[in-house]
């Protein structure tokens, strides 16, 4: 059993020699700090009303590629002189924006000074009318997060998760439920507030990320966990959320064991695990405590689809949406930076073709579980 994980223990042995080289965790900003600056934000606007000038609020725009650089050590970060975008209250276009902002700061102040936790459906259902929907609500919580300079777990709002974990691993919820990720049939899900997990206890060899849930059940269901146990899977259901992504840089820190990705061989795939290690645009401000750099690809691979001589009747062709997606990737540093990563991207590109994980069932019905992915890990198939 030992042995399937030789070259998983060399690639840890790698990745401790690098820790003292990565970046720290951003540590959590006091309950004191976070609200001395939504004092301060208010008390600007309280002066510029004595003076008889409209208050303004300055947001940092968080949808553009201008205003991020890549840092290999940590991943899309925030450059020092990012560009602003002014939000008067006296002006139509932004006066909903600068009131909605303020609201919300008014419901954290009092969230955090009473040491509360509220979910950021909570606050939306207290006025629904107000926020309109639970998107805008969602966007001007990050936006006070980016104003206030604080990450989004020190200003008390939770999210409700929607990723599942499975596998090797036991830890303590902040108010002491104990949680067991062991079950071989059902997946946890990922807990609300993971920056209060505490006391994890996991022998896992090594933590592999899922792109899709139905993947991960499908692991449960052909006993992945037992097979190559111990490890740990965990997926973000597509597009990770905040809290998937705050597990897995949880469990790195805690573990320091290998990071591994299993997404569909697509442009989409590809950038749900980039996001996962280098982090996204629009959170590029919290990203020392949401990416894991040392994720690596095991597949599905685009050399794979050749490789394992997936069927073609399993193999789709790009569509408009997957070249604009791919030819965005090809440009972003990360990529570009990674020998073998730009590549299979290259690959994929030429050949206009994707594959789905599920493709490899065409081959065997177990091949995933009980072939593609053993090998892999054995062998050390990852790149």
């Amino acid at each position: 059993m030992d042995e399937q994980f030789t070259e998983v223990d060399r690639l840890r042995e790698t990745l401790l020699e690098g820790l003292e080289m990565a970046d720290k965790r951003q540590e959590d900003i006091s309950r004191e700090d976070v609200l001395s600056r939504i004092e301060n934000v208010i008390q600007t606007i309280v002066i510029s009303v004595s003076k008889g000038e409209a208050p303004v609020l300055k947001v940092m725009n968080r949808s553009r590629w201008t205003n991020v650089r890549f840092q290999k050590s940590v991943g899309l970060v925030l450059k020092a002189d990012v560009s602003l975008t002014t939000l008067r209250c006296d002006c139509p276009s932004s006066a909903t924006k600068f009131a909605l902002i303020l609201k919300l700061l008014s419901v954290i102040y009092k969230l955090v000074q009473s040491d509360s936790y509220a979910t950021k459906r909570d606050i939306y259902y207290n006025d629904v009318q107000l926020f309109g929907s639970q998107r805008t609500l969602d966007f001007i919580v990050d936006d006070v997060s980016c104003l206030l300079k604080v990450p989004r777990r020190s200003l008390h709002v939770l999210a409700t998760s929607k990723g599942f974990i499975s596998g090797d691993l036991c830890y303590l919820e902040e108010d002491g439920t104990k949680v067991d990720c062991n079950s071989s049939s059902a997946a946890t899900p990922v807990s609300s507030n993971v920056n209060g997990i505490r006391n994890i206890v996991s022998s896992a060899k090594f933590i592999l990320i899922v792109e899709k849930d139905a993947t991960l059940q499908r692991l449960l269901d052909d006993d992945f966990c037992t097979r190559l146990s111990p490890c740990i899977i965990i997926t973000g259901k597509g597009m990770p959320d905040v809290n998937s992504r705050l597990m897995v840089r949880k469990l790195w820190d805690a573990l320091h064991v290998p990071v591994f990705a299993l997404v569909d061989a697509d442009p989409h795939g590809i950038e749900i695990m980039c996001i996962y290690k280098y982090g996204s645009l629009s959170m590029a401000f919290e990203a020392h405590s949401l990416t894991v750099p040392s994720v690596l690809w095991l597949g599905l691979l685009p050399s794979d689809i050749q490789r394992y001589r997936v069927p073609e009747e399993s193999i789709i062709p790009f569509s408009q949406a997957d070249e604009s997606k791919i030819n965005s990737l090809r440009n972003r540093t990360y990529i570009t930076c990674q020998p073998a990563w730009e590549r299979e991207v290259e690959m994929m590109q030429r050949l206009k073709q994707k594959a789905e994980i599920q493709s490899l069932a065409s081959i065997a019905p177990h091949f995933l579980t009980r072939v593609y992915l053993p090998n892999k890990l054995r062998y050390g198939g990852w790149i």
